[in-house]
């Protein structure tokens, strides 16, 4: 049983010496990192641009004169509550997307020569040592955990990260990020929509006769209706807005925080447990 646990952990570490040379791992993991990166950027962009439109939507203002008395609301302001939440949520877009391209890089670190050659010699030296049924050096063993780590944790996270993510996150993401997609033209419109100009209801302005004015304040007291109905669709919208950048933001925080950090952790206790208790 020792003997054949020991041509194991060799073969085992060739394995691993032999695949640190090789972009059998980094290529799929970049890959996978440029596409996550690619949707945080575009995450980032949306948030940016419902950012924008709500600024843009804050400063409209209706002005209602019932029977020529002067009335001005600002519906605008209904966007104040989630104009805070959207800023913070462009801010933790761009952490996501620097974090993101900080595990490309990284990836490019662990595959340099300089780590490929420092990894196949702790390999050596610390497989002769196990070999001859020595205990390997302790700076030896830790060199090579961090070496191991260095080279491979990286890539492996990557793609687990990846793995869970369109496994249990992904079509949440999808459908949260289409419906933000077209929150800004939705403001935009409730902008024009309400804005054309005040709302007159006085029946004795410009009256020429008794039918002009029924009908003029017929059809502005629908157009005060109008501006009720668009308040409150826009009102639920906003409510959908917020939920679905909440979801957007536990989504990326466990996509570039919570899941890489558990994955990491759990190499970490393995490649520690293996090569540091011999």
């Amino acid at each position: 049983m020792l003997v054949a646990r020991k041509i194991i952990v060799a073969v085992a570490l060739l394995i691993m010496t032999l695949c640190s040379w090789f972009q059998c791992l980094d290529a799929p993991a970049t890959k996978l990192a440029e596409e996550g990166f690619k949707r945080a950027l575009i995450t980032f962009g949306t948030a940016r641009a419902l950012n924008a439109a709500i600024s843009f939507g804050q400063g409209t203002e209706v002005a209602i004169q019932p029977m020529g008395v002067g009335v001005t609301l600002a519906p605008g302001q209904l966007l104040d509550p989630i104009n805070d939440l959207v800023e913070n949520f462009s801010s933790l877009m761009m952490a996501a997307c620097i974090a993101l391209g900080a595990q490309i890089m990284l990836i490019k670190i662990g595959g340099h020569l300089i780590v490929k050659l420092l990894l196949t010699f702790s390999v050596l030296g610390w497989t002769w040592f196990y070999l001859r049924q020595q205990q390997p050096i302790r700076w030896l063993s830790r060199m090579l955990v961090i070496l191991l780590m260095v080279r491979f944790a990286i890539p492996l996270v990557t793609v687990g990260t990846d793995t869970l993510s369109k496994k249990y996150l992904m079509a949440q993401y999808n459908s949260n990020q289409q419906i933000l997609k077209g929150a800004p033209d939705k403001v935009t419109e409730f902008k024009f929509l309400i804005a054309k100009g005040p709302v007159n209801t006085g029946i004795m302005a410009g009256v020429k006769d008794t039918v002009d004015a029924v009908n003029r304040f017929l059809a502005k007291a629908k157009e005060a209706v109008n501006v009720e109905s668009h308040y409150k669709k826009l009102q639920k919208a906003a409510e959908q807005w917020a939920r679905n950048i909440i979801d957007l933001i536990v989504i990326f925080l466990l996509q570039t925080l919570v899941i890489p950090v558990l994955l990491i952790w759990v190499l970490y206790a393995i490649v520690r447990g293996a090569f540091l208790k011999n």
